[in-house]
């Protein structure tokens, strides 16, 4: 079941097509068959030559749980091939993806291997770099329609991923760097409009305290491979997600933190 339903979904992000959510046809289809599908769904792009370069924490906002109808986090892998390096005014691709949506985060790079059981200190103390991205989620069901198991088969609704330029950090600016990027304040606009604001906080209380989750998350994951040095992890969204559409520019202002705000076209 994981290869068909893996080859399925792969089929239709290549097309930006839909299909309906695995778990109206497959009643018992839960969170485990869905991290069964991210593997499978991982070894088919593998195969045809893509990279896993690091990972995506889905839903870690909780006030964004109601809107739908996910009350966890999940996670699921970013590719050298969705991972784009972008300056802070850039056009992005969207429009190949079904029903994108932005998302402003924060991004992580690792300098260490982060091990279960460390603290949120510790932690900061392996991160190499920060930078603000936008990530653009995609549903491969029809109007965002699904179960935390669909998310979790739809590689965790990832499409792409926009870092803008990494912040590298002494060793001196890792000391209070959880607290420092829980305080981060941004601000979201398209078309020069003020659409939604947020936090660092948003995401599990914080970037690093979500990344401590995928930590733990991933130690109990036989399928799935642990976080290792040189992976990047984007946090997960700190405003509301919204839909784009083809000639939109998209911008953020950031606060409480040293990372500059981005703009970007959506082509």
């Amino acid at each position: 079941m994981s290869a068909s339903v893996a080859a399925e979904i792969l089929a239709a992000l290549d097309a930006g097509t839909q299909i309906e959510p695995v778990t109206d046809r497959i009643p018992a289809f839960d969170k485990q068959a869905g991290y069964a599908v991210a593997a499978a769904l991982r070894g088919l792009r593998q195969a045809r030559g893509e990279k896993p370069v690091g990972r995506k924490i889905g839903f870690t906002n909780r006030n964004i749980w109601a809107e739908y109808s996910v009350y966890e986090p999940l996670w699921g892998d970013v590719y050298d091939s969705t991972l784009h390096d972008i300056a802070p005014e850039a056009s992005i691709k969207a429009s190949h993806l079904p029903e994108p949506r932005i998302e402003p985060e924060i991004v992580l790079g690792l300098g260490q291997d982060i091990e279960p059981g460390m603290g949120v200190d510790d932690i900061a103390h392996s991160i190499d770099w920060v930078a603000h991205g936008f990530e653009i989620v995609q549903s491969v069901f029809p109007g965002w329609r699904f179960t935390v198991a669909d998310c979790i088969a739809d590689g965790g609704l990832h499409g792409a991923l926009f870092v803008g330029p990494r912040r590298l950090l002494r060793d001196e600016e890792r000391v209070g760097l959880a607290a420092s990027l829980s305080d981060l304040q941004v601000l979201l606009h398209r078309d020069g409009t003020r659409i939604d604001e947020g936090s660092g906080a948003n995401v599990l209380d914080g970037p690093i305290h979500a990344l401590g989750y995928l930590v733990e998350v991933l130690a109990g994951d036989r399928l799935n491979p642990p976080l290792r040095r040189g992976e990047l992890v984007t946090t997960g969204t700190m405003t509301r997600a919204f839909p784009v559409s083809t000639g939109e520019r998209w911008s953020t202002t950031i606060s409480g933190f040293d990372l500059p705000g981005l703009s970007v076209e959506i082509v």
